[in-house]
């Protein structure tokens, strides 16, 4: 009897010590949890450069001027576009020798009665200045009487500052004869209807445009800008009648792609 009771105290004090090592041992054997962690961030570089362009349009869209940029296209003379924006958001963008297979000046300008397309007294057309209402103010150009130069100092400025906006944007080389930081700007999307032109846009970085190298030709600033009036004027009396189109441009009066 005595013989049992010692067997079992010493069974009962080699299990007391075995058991906490084997324990610590089961314990040492799991691996350490990896801390909690969100997605994989974007590059830095790349959502800093992001960030400078949208930057840069912001103060573009809030850069009130008067401004000659000089227009090279492969299939016309280099001429020159008039860009105003003026201080109460109204803007006007004179366009030589595109209407008519470049025959005639146009201008479109946006006010606070609508948005417009001028006629100018030009090659192919000598009478005096007259107007055509196109819409409100926010429509869109219809794409037959679009020249789309006017879209980098307009509604594309709203697509650089939208960061949702599906772009690729890199830092790129200045294009000769042009100054100020410059940007390569490429569409992520699939769509036919690209929000904007890819292509190179410069900027000072007061928001002043310097430069736009796109599928409609080359932008470059000529000279220094000059004040923005309080509101633009339109080039003449607004007039019944038909807008100049584009000869050899499709009829269709849809918006032109990377118009809203």
């Amino acid at each position: 009897m005595h013989a049992h009771l010692r067997a079992a105290r010493r069974l009962t004090g080699v299990v007391a010590i075995t058991l906490p090592a084997l324990l610590a041992a089961c314990t040492a054997d799991q691996p350490t949890p990896a801390p909690l962690t969100t997605a994989d961030p974007v590059p830095a570089g790349v959502d800093a450069t992001r960030d400078e362009l949208a930057a840069l349009a912001a103060a573009a869209q809030d850069r009130h001027l008067t401004a000659q940029y000089a227009y090279v296209t492969a299939d016309a003379p280099a001429r020159t576009v008039v860009v105003t924006s003026a201080n109460d958001g109204t803007w006007r963008v004179d366009v030589p020798a595109w209407g008519l297979g470049g025959t005639v000046d146009v201008s479109l300008a946006a006010t606070t009665d609508g948005l417009f397309q001028c006629a100018l007294p030009s090659a192919g057309r000598p009478e005096p200045a007259s107007c055509v209402r196109l819409g409100d103010p926010d429509d869109a150009v219809p794409r037959r009487l679009d020249p789309r130069v006017q879209h980098p100092f307009t509604d594309w400025l709203e697509v650089l500052t939208d960061r949702r906006a599906p772009l690729a944007v890199s830092p790129a080389t200045t294009p000769t004869g042009a100054t100020g930081q410059c940007y390569s700007v490429e569409s992520t999307s699939a769509s036919l209807n690209a929000p904007l032109d890819v292509g190179i846009y410069c900027y000072r970085p007061d928001g002043t445009p310097t430069a736009v190298r796109a599928d409609f030709g080359t932008l470059r600033l000529a000279g220094e800008p000059g004040p923005a009036p309080a509101t633009v004027q339109l080039a003449g009396p607004v007039v019944d009648g038909d807008a100049v189109g584009r000869a050899g441009s499709s009829p269709s009066d849809t918006p032109s792609a990377g118009t809203p």
